[in-house]
């Protein structure tokens, strides 16, 4: 009987650990903003990218002629990445898997974040335009107006998903666009800005 229980202990633990492992494996987060500087990362465009009250503030005190970016140094392939946004003025946008041709050019998949609309949808810069746009009813029973939201999105191959709060706002599946490229935060140009980043956060797929 005394061995039995030793076994079974072993196996519990057994389990418990490689659980453990199995939950490290899925969910290996890695910050992207170190909350001090912009170290990792690069401006390009117009716009002010300053660090305040905790969190990347984008902004412009009128409508820029060019396109305000910050860019990963970094390139990413298959990964999940969330941030937590709120966006007071103006149109921004997220990219994924981009490419930056200057001036101010961000060719790629762009996740839509704007005051009032088709917050979480997925436009196609310079190529396809909307490819899958929420509804005004979808973006209203989610996103919070003029407060701290998450955004997340994964990418695996083709397959992208979007969820703002935790809910599905946007997914492509076989999707022919780029396989690997920068992340971006944007503030689009002739809008006057304030739109505010922070917690950014990745785990890469092997």
């Amino acid at each position: 009987m005394r061995r039995f229980r030793v076994v079974a202990t072993c196996f519990v633990v057994a389990v418990l650990v490689s659980g453990s492992l199995l939950a490290a494996e899925k969910c290996a987060w890695k910050s992207l903003w170190d909350g001090k500087t912009l170290k990792g990362w690069h401006q390009v465009g117009d716009g002010q990218w300053v660090i305040e009250d905790g969190a990347i503030n984008g902004k412009t005190d009128k409508g820029a002629k060019l396109y305000g970016l910050l860019v990963s140094d970094k390139t990413y392939k298959n990964f999940t990445v969330r941030f937590k946004f709120k966006s007071l003025k103006g149109n921004s946008g997220f990219y994924i898997r981009t490419i930056i041709e200057k001036p101010d050019k961000a060719k790629g998949l762009q996740i839509e974040i704007d005051p009032r609309q088709n917050v979480g949808g997925i436009y196609e810069s310079y190529g396809r335009q909307w490819v899958d746009k929420p509804s005004a009813e979808l973006v209203k029973k989610c996103y919070k107006l003029d407060d701290w939201n998450v955004m997340e999105v994964s990418a695996d191959g083709g397959h992208v998903v979007v969820k703002v709060n935790g809910t599905k706002t946007a997914e492509l599946a076989d999707d022919p666009s780029r396989p690997e490229g920068h992340l971006a935060f944007q503030m689009h140009a002739g809008n006057e800005m304030l739109v505010m980043f922070k917690d950014i956060e990745i785990d890469v797929k092997k």
